[in-house]
């Protein structure tokens, strides 16, 4: 807290700054001013809430000082120090609603009762303050939720019952259903992704109080958001001569303020919301987004058909297998090029291509059985700076989630296939003593001999034969550091059951017969 203590006489601040006790109080900054006009620019300044002041002094004196206080919006608590137990002071002091009044010579006790209570009464006042500000901002937020989902399921009813059209005309003061309505349609998806860092709820609060700001002035209309829809802004219209013109101001000062242009859908005017609605929610999603106009209409919108990712599914699908960027990128280019010439570029395209590429990439992860989504790229950002539409950055963002998805399907493929290999070679680990050929293995692991005989060379450099060979004699070798087993034991043990093919095999791999490599190792020893 801060504190301010006003008086022509140096030893009374003096006075004041000795006897208080501050700290006690929570105060840690004290101003000094010699008369009102210099107390005033401290105040302004500074904001104490605590101020002491006298009433006689140069300049402008305490009664003015008092007159001033009471009227700015300053809460500070005012407390008179004054030598002249006058009844004139006195009753401007109690006037203009100082807190408390005390005289010279200043007495320790009173002053510091008195700067307590003081205290006290302003930590009181401001936590009832602070507790009014939220209790008034939760029920701004309640209020404008409420008028959200109120209208916004109106834009799906045919009728509106008694009861609505009542509080709709106490709070707007009009009767609904005797109105033709207008309905005009908004995305703050640029918006936010341009000025407000993907922030949609404050990219709704500033849409809808600029809107509301105009619409207000001659109770045209009311804007709110569609709570049924992610991303959208309606502004409903119950008075249509100035639709046009409001629509350019609110355009205007959205561009002023973000320098976004938002791409604004108008419906035809309908008694019933839902069908004024109904025809502004076409325009938006028909449009091409490729268009210069920012206020469409239906006579803007020019029927086209929608490109369907699904009739490709097959030759995307061979794209992704074949793991090759080039493969995909070729492609796709194919479809761009379709979808730019013979389709239309539009919001509803864009969420028919975003729902069937999600449908397309949740069969292709369960074909190979990865779980987990969340971290896989999904590119939404489609906007220029201004807010415009842009081809290419909705090419880059489609091509990157599919080269995302090629990544993701290949990293697993080769997980897949180096983890069949590794299983193999344990197999082989364990079962060397055993009669092993290449189609008990295929069998075993539901894999072709073809494609075991190429991958197992691949990442082992050796056959399958050859790789159990070079166990088989590993193992002879330890064995055969036993001088009391026999050879035949020894060709045994490790998966032989000629004991001279044994020896050739042994010799070829080591370089001796069984014995000699024997004989070697006893020696060494």
């Amino acid at each position: 807290m801060k504190a301010i203590i006003i008086d022509d006489e140096k030893h009374v601040r003096e006075g004041l700054l000795l006897l208080a006790e501050w700290e006690k109080h929570g105060i840690h900054t004290i101003f000094e001013a010699e008369d009102g006009d210099e107390a005033i620019e401290l105040i302004i300044k500074h904001r104490p809430e605590i101020i002491f002041t006298d009433m006689r002094m140069p300049k402008r004196d305490g009664i003015n000082l008092l007159k001033w206080l009471h009227s700015s919006d300053f809460r500070s608590k005012t407390i008179v120090v004054s030598g002249y137990d006058d009844f004139e002071y006195m009753r401007n002091a109690i006037f203009y609603k100082s807190f408390d009044y005390i005289l010279k010579p200043i007495e320790p006790d009173v002053l510091n009762e008195t700067l307590a209570k003081a205290v006290k009464e302003w930590n009181d006042q401001a936590r009832s303050r602070k507790s009014h500000v939220e209790e008034n901002r939760v029920f701004n937020e309640v209020k404008t939720l409420y008028w959200d989902r109120l209208f916004s399921s109106l834009c799906s009813k045919e009728d509106i019952s008694k009861s609505i059209e009542e509080k709709i005309d106490k709070e707007f003061g009009i009767t609904i259903t005797n109105k033709h309505k207008t309905v005009a349609l908004l995305s703050v998806k640029p918006l936010a992704m341009n000025s407000f860092q993907g922030d949609q709820d404050l990219a709704f609060f500033t849409l809808v109080n600029v809107s509301n700001e105009l619409l207000k002035k001659q109770n045209d209309g009311v804007c709110f958001r569609n709570s049924n829809k992610k991303e959208e802004l309606v502004i409903l219209f119950w008075n249509d001569k100035n639709i046009s013109y409001l629509l350019r101001e609110i355009s205007s000062l959205i561009y002023q303020y973000s320098k976004v242009c938002l791409i604004v859908g108008l419906g035809k005017k309908s008694k019933n919301i839902n069908e004024a609605y109904e025809s502004a929610l076409q325009v938006f999603l028909k449009h091409n987004l490729l268009s210069q106009k920012k206020i469409v209409t239906n006579k803007d919108v020019k029927p086209k058909p929608l490109l369907h990712l699904l009739d490709y599914s097959n030759d995307l699908k061979w794209a992704i297998q074949s793991g090759s960027n080039h493969q995909i990128d070729s492609q796709l280019n194919q479809i761009f090029t379709m979808l730019e010439i013979d389709f239309s570029l539009s919001q509803e395209q864009i969420q028919v291509w975003e729902n069937q590429f999600e449908l397309l990439r949740n069969n292709w992860l369960k074909e190979y059985q990865i779980h987990h989504k969340t971290s896989l790229y999904r590119g939404m950002n489609y906007w220029k700076e201004d807010g415009t539409f842009s081809f290419m950055k909705f090419k880059e963002e489609k091509v990157r989630e599919f080269k995302e998805l090629i990544n993701t399907l290949s990293n697993v493929k080769y997980q897949k296939e180096k983890n069949n290999m590794q299983q193999i070679e344990e197999y082989l680990q364990q079962y060397y003593q055993e009669d092993i050929n290449l189609q008990e293995i295929a069998d075993r692991f539901f894999l072709s001999r073809e494609y075991i005989s190429r991958k197992f060379k691949q990442d082992y450099h050796a056959t399958i034969t050859d790789y159990l060979t070079k166990i088989r004699m590993e193992k002879a070798k330890k064995l055969l550091e036993n001088p009391y087993l026999k050879i035949y034991e020894v060709a045994y043990g490790v998966g032989f059951q000629n004991e001279k093919y044994f020896s050739k095999v042994f010799k070829k791999y080591v370089g001796f017969t069984p014995n000699e490599f024997r004989h070697s190792v006893s020696s060494r020893s």
